[in-house]
């Protein structure tokens, strides 16, 4: 699993980035959020997610880790893809986006394009949860419980290579740690294999 490119960015758009690194030049989706904080940097680090399909191998990359653990809650709901993802984080930034979930304001994610009602609801339902104030100037911030231990990390990526979805794989290796913190990683993988 890629978890970061670093390089000269050889080709930039506002949806795409070219990092060649290596001699190697890696093409990732972006938002227009980290085209903004890279469009005038000769190099860049991203944090990347891959996109592992039957018909596609899509690299998303990100600017900080922050911005890359928002798209992954994103993409745990129901009915929204890493596009989805994508065109919210571009048309939120980070903070934006946490406070709207917090203050469950759907009217705000209703204008971004392609979510409507239900998808606004969802979203508010699903993640207003795994993110939390943390002081009274309404500053908000990921819990830690999404950082998985090294045996989490270990039982996500061996679901993955089984062809799993990484956003499931996490969320269901998440809650079977908060279930039995001491199961070894076989422990994990097979019980997350009758859930998945």
């Amino acid at each position: 699993m890629i978890d970061y490119i670093k390089g000269e960015v050889a080709e930039l758009t506002p949806t795409n980035v070219t990092l060649e690194s290596n001699g190697i030049g890696y093409q990732l989706n972006i938002s227009l959020n980290t085209y903004g904080a890279i469009s005038r940097e000769a190099t860049a680090k991203l944090y990347v997610y891959e996109s592992i399909r039957e018909d596609a191998h899509v690299l998303f990359g990100f600017r900080d880790k922050h911005e890359r653990e928002l798209f992954l809650l994103l993409i745990s709901v129901s009915g929204v893809g890493p596009s989805t993802a994508r065109i919210i984080l571009s048309s939120l930034n980070s903070r934006e986006l946490e406070n709207v979930i917090v203050t469950e304001n759907a009217a705000v994610l209703q204008s971004v394009k392609g979510i409507g009602a239900k998808s606004a609801q969802r979203i508010i339902v699903d993640l207003k949860d795994k993110i939390k104030l943390t002081d009274e100037n309404g500053s908000v911030q990921l819990p830690a419980k999404n950082d998985l231990s090294e045996t989490g990390h270990q039982a996500v990526s061996a679901l993955v290579m089984l062809g799993f979805v990484q956003a499931a794989s996490q969320k269901v290796v998440t809650k079977i740690l908060k279930e039995s913190p001491s199961l070894a990683v076989e422990g994990v993988i097979k019980e997350a294999l009758k859930r998945l």
